[in-house]
């Protein structure tokens, strides 16, 4: 192994600060490869909550900008319906007060048991498992035009884009404030006259909550994760950036001051599934949202994502999925 001084306690702030950033437009299991992320936007939800609103409308609350969920158990069950996985394109923070949801958050696998403080952010894709039937939420979704409380430049560090998702254990005051916050919020979007810059201060006073808990916790974590955990998370975080365009092994072992050997070892440890697999599933997902979302040529495709011609790049896809690109775009 080679030496370097980007220590474990550097990779985990680095990986805890930065998170995985767009690329991560990958999914945790081999059974979901064939399956394409469908965008899940909070205009899509209330269109989906619309036919069953008599028996939500007392814990749910939608503008164009702005939605809020009070208590509710059966919105889960009606998103669950549309057949995951999820893309989700605009900023979610919630508070887990009953229940678990096993699902997968950005490539990593996780149990949410009550007592957690979440948040997914754009550009996230979210894998649903299982959501026991006793799940309660409460939290509040901002839709990209809603008016961020915030100079440009000066949102706090948990939420300025550069961490995808995260879940918080928290604790039982820390839960009572959030909720606080929350049923602020729903008083004052039932009020008669809807007070935009009244619901943007209290959002910022839940993103400022979330932002100190969310240092807190990485603080704590920083020296307690193992080397092997802190190098995997290290390797996704690279191939989230950079997956479109390097295709191999030895960039990532570059990158991290390994040899090519050693991480693939790790790698193989921590989560077992081989490197190759990783960088795979994250090139044949963005390969497949190109293919189904935009109107590329085949060549177009290849190009942009490095592969040496089209015919290999056929080839490639077909051997991952059983298909050829065209195939797949029809």
């Amino acid at each position: 192994m080679k030496k370097c001084s980007f220590c474990s306690i550097c990779v985990q702030k680095e990986r805890i600060f930065e998170g995985f950033y767009y690329l991560c437009i990958t999914i945790i299991d081999e059974r979901d490869m064939d399956k394409q992320p469908k965008l899940m936007s909070l205009s899509r939800m209330r269109d989906l909550i619309e036919p069953h609103l008599q028996q939500v409308r007392d814990s749910i609350f939608f503008n164009n900008e702005f939605a809020i969920i009070h208590g509710d158990q059966n919105i889960f069950r009606i998103v669950r319906h549309q057949q995951p996985p999820f893309i989700i394109n605009d900023h979610r923070l919630g508070v887990v007060t009953k229940g678990e949801i096993h699902a997968s958050f950005n490539l990593v696998e996780k149990h949410v048991k009550a007592g957690t403080l979440m948040f997914i952010g754009p550009g996230s894709i979210i894998n649903p498992i299982n959501i026991t039937d006793d799940v309660e939420i409460y939290g509040f979704g901002l839709s990209p035009d809603f008016p961020m409380p915030f100079a440009p430049g000066q949102l706090p560090a948990a939420f300025n884009g550069q961490v995808r998702d995260f879940q918080l254990p928290a604790s039982e005051a820390d839960i009572a404030t959030a909720l606080q916050i929350i049923d602020t919020l729903w008083h004052v979007v039932h009020q008669h006259d809807y007070n935009r810059a009244l619901v943007s201060s209290l959002v910022a006073a839940q993103m400022h909550h979330y932002d100190s808990l969310f240092r807190r916790y990485a603080d704590q974590q920083q020296g307690s994760q193992s080397r092997e955990q802190t190098i995997f998370d290290r390797f996704i975080y690279l191939i989230n950036q950079h997956a479109v365009q390097e295709h191999h092994m030895a960039f990532y072992a570059s990158k991290m001051c390994l040899t090519e050997r050693y991480l693939g070892t790790v790698v193989r440890q921590a989560s077992g599934i081989t490197a190759k697999e990783w960088i795979d599933r994250a090139l044949v997902t963005r390969i497949k949202v190109e293919l189904r979302h935009t109107d590329k040529t085949v060549a177009q495709i290849s190009d942009e994502m490095n592969f040496p011609n089209p015919s290999f790049f056929s080839k490639y896809f077909r051997r991952l999925t059983g298909m050829t690109p065209l195939e797949f775009r029809e």
